[in-house]
Formats: structure tokens, C-alpha cells, sequence
């Protein structure tokens, strides 16, 4: 395992490339570690919680329960990470490429995620309630994800499996639904005007209190 003080000194004289380290478990709260190059890095457990992250590589790192609340993000790529577990509760994520990330029974609730790419990202089960999701999540499963009073305004949803999930109050103006499995999903007072929904499928699906005007509900609904 690498030392966490020797990392933080060869960070300070200028090295950025710290691809592959063993890194479980470490603490490297509100650590300023912008554009660090951790790829296939091994963070199980790692207390990352407020660190500035931002332009970071963090491609195929292993982020297993890591603590990343209130972390900067921004910009970061973390594309294939595994963040089974994880917590990035209130983290700033804008534009940062998590597509194919691994966050099923993460933590996302209040992130920033604006402009971000999640396509075929895995999220089962896990909890964006109240972030910030104007995104793209192109064929991502959220299947029972919690995604209550979450901004989607505009988001790219085309292809993505929600069957179960918790959309309660969320925002879907504008958003891109094409496709969309919204099986036994819970729309409850959800904002979905102006969304396309063609060939989505929104069996069993809660829409009491829908804000329906404006839907492109053309093609089969399946419901």
C-alpha cells in the first residue's frame, strides 16, 4: 500500500500519475489532488469526502464503499469505476464521464451530475434524491433507484430501464424518454411536460397527478 504522505509530498513536487496504487482504506479528506491520475486505482473504503477531485482520472478504479460526499468531481473520468456501495452524496459531478460506472446501492442524493455521461451505467437501487440529473443516461439501468424530486430537465433517458423506480416530484421537462422502461415506476406529481415518451413503456406505471400536457405519447405506451 502506498504511503498516503509520501503521495501527497511527490503531489506537491509535481507528479500526477499514480495509476494502479493500493490505496484502501486511506483518508485523504479535502486532500487537493486535481488531474491525479488514478486509474485501476484501489480505493476500497477510501475517505475521499471533500477532496478536489476535478479533472481527475479515475477509470476502472475500484471505489467500493469509498466515502466521496461533497467531493469535486467536476470534469473527472471515471468511466468503468466500480462504486458498488459508494457514497457521493452532494458531490459536484458536472460534465464528468461516469459512463459504464458501477454505483448499484450507491449514494447520489443532492450530487451535481449536470452535463455528466452515465450512459450504460449500472445504478440499481441506488439513491439520487434531490440531485441534479440534466445528464446523459443513455440505456442506464436505475431499476428501483430513488429518484425522487431529481432535476431531469432535458436529460437523455433514451433506452434506460427505470422499472420500479421512485420519481416522485421529479423533474422530466424536455427530457428524452424514447424507448424508456418505466415499468412500475412511481410518477407521481412528476413534471413531464414537453418529454418524449414514444414507445416507452410505462406499464403498471403510477401517473396520478401527472403534468401531461404537451406529451409525445405517440407509438405503444404498453401500459
Amino acid at each position: 500500500m502506498v504511503d498516503v504522505t509520501k503521495l501527497l509530498e511527490e503531489y506537491a513536487a509535481g507528479v500526477r500519475d499514480f495509476a494502479g496504487v493500493n490505496l484502501n482504506g486511506v483518508c485523504l479528506y479535502r486532500a487537493d489532488l486535481k488531474e491525479i491520475n488514478l486509474q485501476s486505482a484501489n480505493l476500497i473504503g477510501a475517505n475521499l469526502s471533500g477532496a478536489d477531485l476535478s479533472g481527475a482520472d479515475l477509470s476502472k478504479a475500484n471505489l467500493i464503499g469509498a466515502n466521496l460526499s461533497a467531493t469535486n468531481l467536476i470534469a473527472a473520468n471515471l468511466q468503468n469505476a466500480d462504486l458498488i456501495g459508494a457514497n457521493l452524496g452532494g458531490a459536484k459531478l458536472a460534465n464528468a464521464n461516469l459512463q459504464e460506472i458501477t454505483l448499484n446501492g450507491g449514494n447520489m442524493s443532492g450530487a451535481n451530475l449536470s452535463g455528466a455521461n452515465l450512459s450504460y451505467a449500472s445504478m440499481k437501487g441506488a439513491n439520487f434524491s434531490g440531485a441534479f440529473l440534466n445528464a446523459i443516461l443513455r440505456e442506464a439501468n436505475l431499476r428501483s433507484a430513488n429518484l425522487s424530486s431529481v432535476s431531469l430537465v432535458s436529460a437523455d433517458l433514451s433506452g434506460a430501464n427505470l422499472q420500479g423506480a421512485n420519481l416522485v416530484g421529479a423533474n422530466l421537462s424536455q427530457a428524452n424518454l424514447y424507448e424508456t422502461i418505466l415499468v412500475e415506476a412511481n410518477l407521481s406529481s412528476a413534471n413531464l411536460t414537453g418529454a418524449n415518451l414514444k414507445l416507452a413503456n410505462l406499464h403498471n406505471a403510477n401517473l396520478s397527478h401527472e403534468i401531461l400536457q404537451e406529451l409525445e405519447l405517440s407509438g405503444s405506451l404498453n401500459r
